[in-house]
């Protein structure tokens, strides 16, 4: 603070009083950082230490968590000319005057370019880093809330390391709220200072949010009205295109998978509820009512495809409905995945015999020519025999004829069934 009052930041210059608090307290030292988020120790430590020249680097990972904090003190650390651009208003035009600028002094100083959400740059505008970064003409940090993988080319991933920031943990949040509120010289008690954690769901930047508000609150809040209050932060975090949606997805369906229906309620509502397509979820769960129900439990399919039925009639939001039946059905149904390897070993029969001839009592023979080749010759029709089964012919090409791919499991009704192959393959062998 100066004698006025007014903060001072990093470089001695005033701050005015109306910046946001988030960006006030934003870690001026190594110190005051919290790391607690990023597992990636040994590159952090050399950071830190301020070793080598600044590596090009992908800082990933959700609102809040230090991104913009972690490539700053970076830029403090090291003796560099630090830039920093936003790929929400700058281009081509902005990063091209930063490398003019940058191979003038190349020599003498290196410069770290950082850039704020760089997945919104297309691919030719991240193609245009690549020679700057191998000339060693800029260092390049980059920050994206999205996943690397499918937002950044993976040209730019091999010439960058990329550092995932998690959400910060409760113990490191409790100390940006203390230090908040000392600074704003609010008290408030441990039932509201839990509020203010949890609505966080580590994200620093939405805790320092609510302590401004904390701050222009005159009376006390009781706790309903504190919860209202801070439940715009608490909003479902969900892209339905992204990184996000997938593995929220993945979560849904290995919790179907895994029995549990509880944790599969939780998943495909927690889609639902942050706007989702119902019609993706149904989706979803035909695919495993059959890939991991199976014979197990045929009803499984049919009960999937009334729900996509149920939703066409009566819509969203009643057709939740049917959709929390169906997933509390399939998550407690006997499981088998019986016949979907099945049809991955005739897919692979298949391609290794592609040509296989149809054994000649199989063939049709609607010709007198066909006739006389011998097409249908032999062909045993099942309704004349005993049990309706046929127990002496072939029905596989003499290639593979001892392919066995449908092996039931001891689940569900696949118990039955396979009982019923047992009787099968006993006459058979009979």
């Amino acid at each position: 603070m100066d004698a006025n009052g007014s903060e001072l930041n990093r470089n001695g210059t005033h701050q005015a009083e109306h910046v946001p608090l988030a960006e006030r307290f934003r870690p001026e030292t190594w110190a005051a950082f919290q790391h607690e988020g990023i597992r990636e120790r040994a590159i952090l430590e050399r950071l830190r230490e301020g070793r080598g020249s600044v590596p090009s680097l992908i800082l990933w990972g959700p609102p809040g968590v230090g991104k913009t904090s972690l490539a700053r003190l970076v830029g403090s650390t090291f003796p560099v000319t630090f830039v920093e651009l936003s790929a929400v208003l700058s281009g081509v035009k902005e990063v091209r005057a930063v490398v003019d600028a940058a191979q003038h002094q190349h020599q003498q100083r290196q410069t770290v370019l950082f850039l704020d959400e760089i997945h919104r740059f297309n691919k030719a505008q991240q193609d245009a880093f690549l020679p700057h970064i191998e000339r060693g003409t800029i260092a390049l940090i980059g920050a994206t809330t999205e996943n690397p993988s499918f937002y950044l080319t993976s040209a730019l991933l091999s010439r960058v390391r990329v550092i995932q920031l998690n959400p910060l943990p409760k113990p490191a949040l409790s100390t940006i709220l203390d230090r908040a509120l000392r600074d704003a010289s609010i008290s408030c008690t441990d039932e509201i200072r839990e509020i203010v954690l949890e609505a966080a769901e580590g994200d620093a930047r939405s805790l320092l949010s609510m302590v401004e508000e904390l701050s222009g609150v005159e009376v006390p809040l009781e706790r309903d009205a504190l919860l209202e209050r801070f439940s715009r932060y608490r909003m479902i975090r969900h892209d339905r295109a992204g990184d996000s949606h997938y593995d929220i997805a993945s979560a849904f369906i290995k919790s179907l998978r895994g029995s549990h229906p509880d944790a599969a309620l939780y998943w495909g509502f927690r889609m639902l509820e942050a706007g989702d397509d119902p019609a993706f979820v149904i989706r979803r769960m035909i695919i495993f009512a059959s890939e991991d129900i199976g014979n197990a439990d045929p009803r499984a399919l049919q009960l999937a495809v009334a729900t996509a039925e149920a939703y066409d009639r009566i819509g969203f939001p009643e057709a939740r409905i049917p959709i929390a039946q169906c997933i509390t059905y399939l998550a407690t149904a006997p499981k088998s995945n019986r016949s979907y390897l099945a049809m991955h070993g005739a897919i692979k029969a298949i391609r290794n015999f592609p040509r296989a001839s149809v054994p000649l009592h199989l063939r049709n023979a609607p010709t007198k020519i066909m006739q006389e080749a011998g097409y249908g010759e032999g062909y045993l029709y099942p309704h004349d025999l005993n049990g309706a089964v046929d127990a002496t012919s072939n029905f596989l090409p003499e290639e593979i004829s001892a392919l066995t791919l449908y092996e039931p499991s001891d689940r569900g009704y696949e118990l039955r069934i396979q009982e019923r192959m047992n009787q099968l393959k006993a006459l058979r062998n009979h």
